[in-house]
C-alpha cells in the first residue's frame, strides 16, 4: 500500500536493506546454522516423551502444538524468512498435523488425542480483528490517494507558525494522530518527504536536524498506542481481551482511546521537551512548504464524510451497539460502491501483516482449542505467582523483543501465553486491575520499543536520512522508551483499580 504515498522511496530503500541484510550470500553460513537450530529444538519437542514435559495428561496433539510454538518463536527471533512466511508455515503444520483435514496416519484421534477443527484454523484469517485491520488499511489507501493525508498535514501543521519549536511540536502531534489511524510506516515515510526542504534552511552545525528527524519515529511509535487500530500489537490485545469464549471485557473503540489518547498526548508533549533539551535548534525560525493537496471531485467528498462516519461511530460504540470489526466494514463498503477504491487498490493493502497477525491467532487457537492450555494452567501453579512480576515480566519480554524482531510476532508470541496466565490467576490479578492491565501492558510496552534503527520501520526510516546517528536514536529511544512504559503501566493500572477497563 506504502507506494500510495509521498516518501515511497524511502519505504523502498527500508525494505531494501532489510532483505539485503537477512539474505546476503555472505549470511548464507549463518542462516543455514539458524535453520539447524530450528530444526532440531522442534524435532526435539515433538518426538521426546510427553512425560518430559511435566504436564499433567498432554496428549500427542497437544505435544504438537509446543513443538510449533516453539518453531514459530525462533523463527520470529532469529528472522530466518519474513514474519508472515512463518506465519503461513504455523497455520499449514497444525493444518497437516493437529486438525480432523491431516495426514490420515498422523492424525488417528485415538492415538493422538483430541483433534484441532481445520475450519477454526483457517478462520483465523477471517477473524473479526483482521477485519479490523483490513478496514484500516482501506482507510488509509482511500485518504491517500484522495490527497487527503496531505491537505490534513498541511491545514494541521499551519497553526504551529515558524518558530522552529513550535515546528517540532506541529511535527510531533500530526504525526502521532497520523498514526493512530494509518500505518506508522506510510505517516513517517510522507512526514519525512514534507520534512525533506525544512532539512535543507537549517544549518548543518545546528542540532534542529536532529531534532526534527527523530521527532517522526517517536511520535509515529507512540502515536500508534492511541487507538486499536494504530499498531498491530493493539489489536491482538482487543482480540484476547474481547474473545467472548475467553475474557469478554468488552472493551470497545471509545472506551480504548479514553485512557489511550490522553496518555499519547502527554507522552508526545514530554518527547517534544526532551528532543529540544537533547537537540536545540540553532536556527529561531522555519518557513514550511507543503506540495499536494487534496484532489476536488466527488470521490474526494465521499472520504472527508466516510471518515467522519467511521470515526464517530467507532466513538460511539457502547451508544450504537456497534462492535469496531463490524465498523470497519462500512468504509470498505461505502468506497467499493463508490468506486473510491478498485480491485487494483485492494492489492495495495499490507496483506504480509494481516497473515503475520492471523499465524499469531493460529497459535492461540491451538493452545485452546487442543485443550493444551487447559492441562498447562492445572499442572503449573499460576495462582501462586506475584501479579506484579506477570505485569513487569511480561512488559521487558515484549519491550527487549520488541527491540529487535517485529512488534507484531511479539505480541502474537506473547498474548496467547498471558492470556492462559491470567485467567488461571483470576482474582489474584485484581491488585493490579485484572488481566486488562496485563495484557493492554504488553502492547504499550510492544510501542515503547525504539532503541535501534532496526526496531520499527519508522526508526529506519529517519535513520536513512543521514541526519541521525544510532547513538542518537538510542539515547532518546531508551529514555522515551522508559517513560512511556512507566506512565502507560501506571495508567493501565488506575484505570483497572477504577473498574474503568
Amino acid at each position: 500500500m506504502f507506494n500510495n504515498y509521498n516518501g515511497f522511496h524511502l519505504v523502498q530503500s527500508y525494505h531494501d536493506l532489510r532483505h539485503m541484510r537477512k539474505y546476503h550470500p555472505s549470511n548464507a553460513v549463518t542462516r543455514f546454522i539458524k535453520v539447524v537450530i530450528v530444526a532440531l529444538v522442534t524435532l526435539l519437542l515433538w518426538n521426546m516423551p510427553t512425560e518430559w514435559f511435566g504436564i499433567e495428561n498432554l496428549t500427542i496433539i497437544q505435544q504438537r502444538v509446543i513443538a510449533i510454538f516453539a518453531f514459530a518463536t525462533l523463527m520470529w527471533i532469529l528472522e530466518i524468512v519474513s514474519s508472515w512466511a512463518t506465519s503461513i508455515a504455523i497455520i499449514v503444520l497444525m493444518l497437516l498435523f493437529c486438525t480432523d483435514s491431516g495426514i490420515s496416519p498422523m492424525v488417528n484421534e485415538e492415538e493422538v488425542g483430541k483433534l484441532l477443527s481445520y475450519k477454526g484454523v483457517m478462520a483465523c484469517f477471517a477473524d473479526p480483528v483482521i477485519m479490523l485491520f483490513i478496514g484500516g488499511f482501506v482507510l488509509a489507501i482511500a485518504a491517500t490517494k484522495t490527497g487527503l493525508d496531505a491537505q490534513l498535514a498541511k491545514v494541521l501543521l499551519r497553526p504551529f507558525g515558524t518558530k522552529s519549536e513550535m515546528v517540532l511540536l506541529g511535527f510531533l502531534l500530526v504525526t502521532g494522530l497520523f498514526s493512530m489511524f494509518v500505518s506508522n510506516t506510510a505517516t513517517a515515510a510522507m512526514m519525512l518527504t514534507f520534512l525533506t526542504p525544512v532539512f535543507r534552511q537549517l544549518p548543518p552545525e545546528g542540532k534542529g536536524r536532529i531534532a526534527l528527524a527523530m521527532s517522526i519515529p517517536v511520535a509515529a511509535n507512540l502515536g500508534g498506542m492511541g487507538t486499536p487500530i494504530g499498531t498491530p500489537p493493539n489489536n491482538i490485545a482487543l482480540k484476547y481481551l474481547n474473545d467472548p469464549e475467553g475474557l469478554n471485557l468488552g472493551l470497545g473503540f471509545g472506551q480504548w482511546m479514553m485512557f489511550m489518547f490522553p496518555l499519547v498526548v502527554v507522552l508526545l508533549f514530554i518527547s517534544w521537551r526532551l528532543l529540544l533539551k537533547f537537540f536545540p535548534f540553532s536556527q529561531k525560525t522555519i518557513e514550511l512548504n507543503i506540495d499536494g493537496g487534496m484532489q476536488k471531485g466527488f470521490h474526494s467528498w465521499v472520504v472527508i464524510a466516510t471518515f467522519i462516519l467511521t470515526v464517530a461511530l467507532w466513538l460511539s460504540d457502547r451508544f450504537t451497539g456497534i462492535n469496531a470489526n463490524t465498523v470497519a466494514m462500512v468504509p470498505f463498503c461505502i468506497f467499493a460502491l463508490t468506486g473510491v477504491i478498485n480491485k487494483r487498490d485492494l492489492e495495495q493493502i499490507n496483506w504480509s501483516v494481516i497473515w503475520m497477525v492471523a499465524g499469531g491467532f493460529a497459535l492461540g487457537y491451538g493452545l485452546n482449542a487442543s485443550g493444551l492450555a487447559a492441562n498447562a494452567v492445572e499442572s503449573i501453579p499460576f495462582g501462586e505467582f506475584s501479579p506484579l512480576l506477570i505485569l513487569l515480566m511480561g512488559g521487558a519480554i515484549c519491550y527487549i523483543l520488541s527491540n529487535f524482531i517485529s512488534n507484531s510476532a511479539t505480541a502474537a508470541l506473547l498474548m496467547p501465553i498471558l492470556a492462559v496466565v491470567c485467567g488461571a490467576m483470576g482474582d489474584k490479578l485484581a491488585p493490579i486491575g485484572g488481566t486488562g492491565t496485563i495484557l493492554i501492558g504488553v502492547a504499550i510496552a510492544a510501542s515503547s520499543a525504539m532503541i535501534l534503527p532496526i526496531s520499527t520501520p519508522p526508526n529506519a526510516l529517519a535513520f536513512a536520512t543521514g541526519y541521525v546517528q544510532q547513538k542518537e536514536m538510542s539515547k532518546i529511544g531508551i529514555i522515551m522508551g522508559f517513560i512511556s512504559m512507566v506512565l502507560g503501566f501506571g495508567l493501565v493500572y488506575l484505570m483497572g483499580i477504577l473498574h474503568i477497563l
